[in-house]
């Protein structure tokens, strides 16, 4: 597997389809046009995992903001999946975001039970609920992984 960093729109629009075709993404109703926007803006960073030649799944890192080191958006295709692939993803998010933050952040939404238990083997913990957030019923559970306080903290970038 290779994860690249990209700013290609072909690339960005592909992954768009990949999140509105997909789950937890139609449960919580975005379309295309609002998959777009989540790419968009200051200080974020999308990486993109290959494998041979075809991208199995993407990530959307936000750097700065009131959860500065967050995981906005994690995301592979249905045949890459149970692969170890989105842990490869979200270990390289870690170790991107922690150079930034001493805090990694992510939500989940309630019904998404299997990253879950990802989330939660991988050491992130619950801290906040938000909800009914995208749809009536649905809540996202605010996630974090730390590595201290920011008055211990040092920049590594």
């Amino acid at each position: 597997m290779i994860i690249k960093l990209t700013t290609d729109p072909g690339e960005i629009d592909e992954c768009a389809h990949l999140m509105y075709s997909s789950d937890p993404f139609t449960t919580l109703k975005f379309d295309h046009k609002r998959c777009l926007a989540s790419f968009e803006g200051d200080y974020k960073e999308v990486y993109l995992a290959y494998i041979n030649d075809e991208i199995a799944g993407f990530v959307v890192l936000q750097l700065v903001g009131p959860l500065r080191g967050y995981i906005q958006t994690i995301c592979l295709k249905p045949e890459f999946r149970n692969r170890g692939i989105g842990t490869s993803l979200l270990k390289f998010s870690e170790e991107r975001l922690f150079k930034i933050s001493p805090n990694v952040f992510i939500c989940v939404s309630s019904f998404n039970h299997n990253a879950q238990r990802l989330y939660a083997s991988l050491g992130f913990e619950k801290i906040g609920i938000v909800t009914d957030m995208f749809v009536e019923g649905y809540d996202e559970y605010i996630l974090r992984k730390t590595t201290g306080s920011y008055s211990n903290f040092t920049s590594g970038t």
